[in-house]
């Protein structure tokens, strides 16, 4: 029986052990060395004002619902009206997973999931996610080409001990909306190339050659062609989206700040440490690793170093990340299981069908 059910749900077991060998890493990396200080750290931690830890939680419950607001303002364009708190449930859903999985695969399809639920068809769930995804990258972008081109002051003066990881974000995220652009305005182009590097790859033996890959591939990208219609004849929706995303971007870099001022220090100024948070999630955002688990504990504590100091850097670095990650994964995860019981239930056949229909929503466009 319990044999059955692993091998039912091989990958949601491998995502849970995945994560749970990352988080446990990261306990390590973080308290590794820290002997009998941890009751040092918590003394310093309990001296953090509340005001402000406050104001970092009203930070990311914002930064959660910027994304189900964009979801709701979109959804209307298409003429369907839905609940904002059904909406919110939807970005919880899509945080949640993305938390879980590795480079965030799992939060869409499951986004998309409840969507249909709830009889939105899932072209249209596919254009509205597709563009949430874009414009949410988009601002990653636009962060790290400011700093390159109109603030290298600050990337010398902050960010010397992270540079590799910094252009390499860089790098990585202005790949992907270049790479989701051309899927979404130029098809064919992009439909020859990706199916080129798939026989490429089948001939050099670099991947498995399987039958009706090539036709999976060419029916998945076909989806695209519905968001490059939208986006042609909804500029001012776009144009909205975007700013709402800049928003909802920075109100999760402002975590670091309120709490760098819940221990009353002042000496760094808000810019600086915003956009030193900016600079951790440009650098995670592609990384194979849930929530950037690992890898942001470590660049904080090269970043911030200056700017908390040696005595208060282990207390905030667990702050920051316990309100801007763990506090976030757990809101989700709540709200994820009362979607589960608020989304309209259906049977197990339906919820096949719904899967089914996600999976080949290409070939229904």
């Amino acid at each position: 029986m319990i044999k059955e059910w692993i091998k039912k749900n091989k990958k949601n077991v491998f995502n849970a052990i995945f994560l749970i060998l990352i988080f446990s890493l990261t306990l390590y990396y973080v308290f590794h060395g820290t002997d009998g200080n941890l009751s040092d750290m918590w003394e310093k931690m309990q001296m953090a004002d509340l005001r402000w830890l406050l104001l970092a939680v009203i930070c990311i419950v914002l930064f959660v619902y910027g994304e189900s607001h964009i979801i709701h303002y979109m959804l209307r364009t298409f003429g369907i009206r839905t609940r904002r708190f059904t909406c919110f449930l939807y970005s919880c859903v899509g945080f949640f997973f993305s938390c879980i999985t590795p480079s965030a695969t799992g939060g869409q399809p499951m986004q998309i999931y409840y969507m249909r639920k709830n009889k939105i068809p899932v072209p249209v769930a596919t254009v509205v996610l597709m563009i949430v995804t874009i414009t949410y990258k988009a601002v990653l972008v636009m962060v790290g080409l400011w700093l390159v081109i109109f603030d290298r002051g600050f990337i010398h003066e902050r960010l010397n001990g992270i540079l590799l990881v910094f252009y390499l974000g860089i790098v990585l995220n202005v790949f992907c909306v270049l790479g989701m652009l051309l899927l979404v305005f130029h098809q064919e182009l992009a439909k020859k190339m990706v199916l080129t590097a798939v026989k490429l790859s089948e001939k050099f033996h670099l991947i498995r050659h399987k039958e009706g890959r090539l036709k999976r591939f060419e029916a998945s990208m076909d989806r695209y062609a519905q968001t490059a219609l939208y986006l042609r004849e909804h500029i001012p929706v776009i144009v909205k989206v975007l700013i709402i995303t800049i928003l909802q971007r920075f109100a999760y870099f402002f975590v670091t700040y309120f709490i760098y001022r819940s221990f009353g220090l002042k000496g760094t100024g808000m810019y600086v440490i915003v956009m030193l948070q900016a600079v951790i999630s440009l650098s995670v955002d592609m990384l194979p690793l849930p929530g950037g688990m690992g890898v942001s504990e470590a660049l904080f504590n090269i970043i911030f170093l200056p700017v908390f100091g040696q005595a208060l850097l282990l207390p905030g670095m667990v702050l920051s990340r316990t309100l801007s990650f763990y506090t976030e994964l757990f809101l989700c995860a709540a709200c994820t299981v009362f979607a589960h019981i608020y989304i309209g239930r259906c049977t197990k056949k339906e919820a096949q069908t719904i899967m089914q229909d996600i999976q080949h929503m290409a070939e229904k466009n």
